[in-house]
């Protein structure tokens, strides 16, 4: 790196360096810069390895050759427009820029496009047959099967000489046994495509009434290699048979960093065959710890809710009344109430009777007023007889005295002149009698109801009338005429 300063011009003192000093930040700085400046754009070739996706979106990893590691990044905003979706053990090229990191004294390549090294066909096409079957939907999360929690048969395909049927053996054993059902295949080489595809369909075709039960769980497995070594596990028909089996599949073919087109096809996809035995059985010691932690957690919240439950009961019955005082009141009211009606009776009588009495000597004597009574009633007999007889004796006297009077000659000469008047009277009145009126020709008009008409002009059309004669009456309707006095100034007659 070129010096920036230059020691000050004369003699230095003794043991006064004339190197340059430069903090830490101006050396990384310093760095970057000559980096970013040297390799601004740069291919790097290389097999991709610790590959990690961060939850940010971020993937880290490095490229590796025969001498040297460099670490890469590819931003999240890169991640779509990179070209491939890259993968542990995959020779590539990544086209990007050197950077380095002050923090930690690093260097990284921050990718930005990745191509496979060299376009291999072995490359291409297992890329063309994972497009293919992810646009068939084979790879689609809703296909994925649940893991049953506790399989009563365990199957595996895998070679039969190895570690691998060793490791998940042993695995199994350790967890929590099981029956473990293998069907040897050939892992690699000329037709274990074929054997491994049928082996999945045959566990798949299994019947329990056939005498051997159906495992309720798979496990397909092989340990590490090379991609060329790997490639059973990319055919076609392996993959075709593991996405149409029924029993929930695990994948555990090669290392951590090692993926297949079975591992986007099966259900579960384990990093080992160590792993995929875990997650086949769970651990009985887990179990039993989670089953004694479940048990001291119910019996927690039981006991929780009993001492609820008593509280509650404690204050409800500290809210009641005691029912042995209530008890106790209510015979000692019992007991009040009866004796006091015991001597209320007797009071209400003597009260009654008091009352009785006081009413009493207000009463006057019945017999002496009803003796009162006849002496006055006997009395106004007396008197009464004495008054009727004082009145008969004077009426009789005079009538004796009208009837002397009545013989005598003036009364004669009265009863003559009283006579005459009555004829004179009689004679004047049958003058001046409607009946004598009416005998000579006239007539009298009225209602039905006795009303007398004088005009013509008060008698509406259609009036009822009642003509009366000297003889007798004629009933009549008014069908109208003309109203006014004659030309004499009097009704015709």
């Amino acid at each position: 790196m070129d010096e920036t300063a230059s020691p000050a011009a004369g003699a230095s003192p003794t043991g006064v360096s004339n190197v340059p000093e430069y903090t830490v930040s101006e050396i990384s700085g310093a760095v970057k810069r000559t980096l970013e400046g040297s390799f601004n754009r740069v291919r790097v070739r290389g097999e991709i390895t610790e590959l990690k996706r961060y939850p940010s979106g971020h993937i880290y990893f490095s490229l590796k050759d025969e001498g040297a590691k460099l670490a890469g990044i590819v931003w999240k905003s890169a991640v779509s427009r990179l070209g491939m979706v890259p993968e542990n053990g995959v020779e590539v090229i990544a086209t990007g820029r050197i950077s380095a990191y002050g923090e930690r004294s690093s260097y990284q390549l921050i990718v930005e496009r990745m191509d496979y090294a060299g376009v291999g066909a072995l490359l291409a096409r297992i890329e063309a047959l994972r497009q293919r079957l992810a646009e068939e939907g084979l790879f689609d999360a809703a296909r994925k099967r649940v893991l049953p929690m506790l399989p009563g048969v365990i199957g595996v395909v895998t070679s039969a000489q190895g570690a691998v049927i060793q490791d998940i053996r042993t695995t199994v054993l350790r967890r929590f046994p099981r029956p473990i059902l293998l069907w040897p295949v050939p892992v690699q080489g000329e037709g274990a495509a074929e054997r491994i595809a049928a082996a999945i369909r045959g566990f798949d075709a299994l019947d329990d009434a056939a005498g051997i039960r159906r495992p309720d769980v798979l496990i397909v497995a092989r340990g590490g290699g090379s991609l060329e070594d790997l490639m059973a596990f990319n055919d076609e028909a392996v993959l075709r048979a593991a996405a149409a089996c029924r029993i929930p599949l695990i994948s555990a073919v090669g290392h951590e960093t090692d993926t297949t087109l079975i591992d986007f096809v099966s259900d579960r996809r384990a990093p080992t065959p160590t792993a995929a035995a875990e997650m086949a059985v769970p651990a009985r010691a887990d179990l039993l710890a989670s089953l004694a932690q479940t048990q001291s957690r119910l019996l927690g919240g039981l006991n929780r809710k009993l001492q609820e439950q008593r509280l509650r009961l404690s204050r409800a019955e500290r809210g009641l009344p005691d029912p042995a005082a209530l008890l106790g009141a209510a015979r000692q009211r019992l007991d009040d109430r009866g004796e006091r009606l015991l001597l209320a009776l007797p009071n209400l009588l003597a009260e009654r009777r008091t009352r009785l009495t006081a009413v009493e000597r207000r009463l006057p004597d019945l017999p002496a007023i009803l003796a009162a009574r006849r002496a006055a009633l006997a009395l106004a007999g007396a008197q009464l007889g004495a008054g009727l007889r004082h009145f008969v004796a004077g009426r009789r006297q005079r009538a004796a005295g009208t009837l002397e009077r009545l013989n005598a000659a003036p009364l004669l000469a009265m009863l003559r002149h009283a006579t005459a008047r009555l004829e004179g009277s009689a004679a004047r009145l049958e003058a001046v009698s409607p009946l004598a009126v009416l005998a000579r020709g006239y007539a009298l008009v009225q209602t039905p109801s006795g009303r007398t008409f004088t005009a013509a002009a008060a008698i509406p059309p259609g009036q009822r009338l009642v003509l009366r004669f000297a003889d007798g009456t004629v009933d009549a309707t008014a069908d109208g005429g003309t109203g006014g006095p004659s030309r004499q100034g009097r009704l015709p007659l």
